[in-house]
This record gives structure tokens, sequence and C-alpha cells, in this order.
């Protein structure tokens, strides 16, 4: 098992390197960059050069990269916004909070109405409840979530006047946010729902259970619910992370104080280091949470935690 934590933190780090390396060379070639934002348009094309030359963006991408790597792995420095001139690691976590509030809201929601609208499927399978819940699920992962929160917004906040717009406050201000990021995952969460518990109501130990006059409601709950729960637990796990990530628009359209929203305004204004700094925050969370779900099933199931050692 410790060989295998180590196998895992090393693909881990090579996935990070990679990561790191990737956006640097695409940042690389996206026209522009801070010093233009600096300089502002009054600026002369040599003022612009030096001012490029005291930031180091006019050095090679291999030499830039390195530096950058060198301070990141043996500091733990990212480097500071080229705009606020905020150390980069500050401004990921004074933002991270509100990111991860919103993100695990939404995954309350996934989780709670998800399973209970593939739950209601499940016991009607074929009926009109099961399609209805499953045309749902098709409408839910097809919309944008950028168009389902204008809806919300148009709704909601401008025509009934129940809840505020932008911002971040009470509750209330989380409740449009969590139902718009979180609207896919409860139609996946459904889906796989009534996928798992159809599957394991055909079960010979559930058959077993009902042979021996247990009542539905014992079945259901002490045979086939808890067993087909366990890989919506797991996905929802891994669907964090894409919560997190997918949360930008999202946080964007809201004027949500997260993240995402950092990161968009650093794009528009070319502060590369606070990109580069979010994306590889985002890639270490998946990272975390795979070698989390990979760890807990070596634990919990035998025949992989055999093949892991």
């Amino acid at each position: 098992m410790i060989g295998y934590l180590f196998k895992r933190l090393g693909s881990a780090a090579l996935v990070l390197v990679a990561v790191s390396f990737l956006i640097f060379a695409l940042l690389d070639v996206v026209p522009g960059d801070v010093a233009d934002t600096l300089a502002g348009d009054a600026a002369s094309a040599a003022q612009i050069a030096e001012l490029r030359h005291e930031l180091g963006l006019d050095q090679p991408l291999p030499v830039r990269y390195l530096r950058f790597a060198e301070s990141a792995i043996l500091h733990g420095d990212l480097g500071k916004s080229a705009i606020s001139g905020r150390p980069v690691v500050d401004l990921l976590i004074s933002r991270f909070g509100a990111t991860l509030t919103l993100s695990l809201a939404s995954l309350a929601l996934a989780l709670t109405l998800g399973t209970l609208a593939g739950l209601a499927a499940a016991t009607r399978a074929g009926g009109y409840l099961d399609l209805a819940v499953m045309a749902f699920t098709t409408i839910g992962e097809s919309l944008p979530s950028f168009w389902v929160s204008l809806l919300l917004i148009q709704f909601f906040a401008l025509k009934l006047r129940w809840l505020p717009v932008l911002g971040a406050g009470g509750f209330d201000h989380l409740i449009l946010p969590a139902v718009a990021l979180a609207l896919p995952a409860i139609a996946l969460v459904a889906r796989l729902v009534r996928s798992c518990l159809l599957d394991v109501k055909s079960a010979d130990y559930v058959r077993t259970a009902h042979a021996k006059g247990l009542s539905n409601l014992i079945v259901w709950r002490d045979h086939i619910f808890r067993n087909a729960i366990l890989p919506v637990i797991t996905m929802l796990g891994l669907y964090l992370g894409h919560l997190l990530g997918g949360a930008f628009i999202i946080e964007t359209i809201f004027a949500w104080p997260g993240l995402g929203r950092l990161v968009v305004q650093a794009i528009f204004e070319r502060d590369f280091p606070v990109v580069v700094g979010a994306v590889l925050l985002i890639a270490l969370i998946y990272q975390a949470i795979n070698m989390a779900v990979d760890l807990a099933h070596a634990l919990l199931d035998p025949r992989v935690g055999h093949e892991a050692m």
C-alpha cells in the first residue's frame, strides 16, 4: 500500500508539472501581456518594451517556466499579481472559501434532489414518473449553465423580486448561483441513482430478502439503497472538482467573489501569474480527490487493495 501511495503521488506530481507547463505555453501565445495593461493605451512601443524587460517577460519561455517552477517547488511561492502586487497564494486563499462554499452547496443540492428523483424513478420504473424524471435529466444535462443562470435571474430576481442577483451576503445570495451550478449535477445523480437502484434491485440477495418475508420498506432501505448509493457517493467526490472548475461562469454572472471571478478578471487584465496559480490549484484539488477515491477503493475493496500492493 505504501508503494501504491508513492506511485500515485509521483503520477500526481507529473500531472501538475505537465499542467503548469501547458498553461505557461498557452498563455505565451495569447496576444498581449500584462505590460500592455500596465502601460496603458497612450504608452509607446519603447515604453512597453522597457516595462516588459523589467517584468522579465522578454525572456524565453523555458527560462521563465524554470524560474517559476523553482520558486513554486522550493518556496511554495507562485509569484505576485502583476496588477495588485499581492502574492498569488494570498489572493487564491482569500477567494477559495467563497468558491468552496458555492461548490459544496451545489453538491448538497445535487445529492439530495438527485437522489430523491432517482429513487422516485426507480420505484416507478416504466411509469409516468420515471419518464418525467428521465426527461428532466435529459434537459438538465443539456441546458448551458449560463442560460439557466439568466433564466433564474429573470424570473426569481427581476420578475418576482424574491432573491438578490449579485454579490455575496446572506443565505439568499447563495440560492440562485447554487441552483444554476447544481442543475447538471442533479440530473446526473438522478440518472445514476436510478440505474444503480435498478441493477441492485434485480440482485440475488434482494430476492432472498423478499423471500424471507421482509417488507418492501426494509428491503429498499437496508439492501437496495445502501448498496446502490456507494457508486453515487464516489462519483460525487470526483464531481466536486468539476464543480470547483465549473463555477467560473456562474461566479462571473452572479458577481460571486470566488476563485472563478478572480480568474476571469485576471484573464481580461492579462494578469497571468494569477491565472497560472488558479489553474494549478484546481489541478491539485482534482489530483487530491482522485487519490483519495483510489485509496478508499484500495482499502474497502480487497481485490483493488491486493492489486495495489
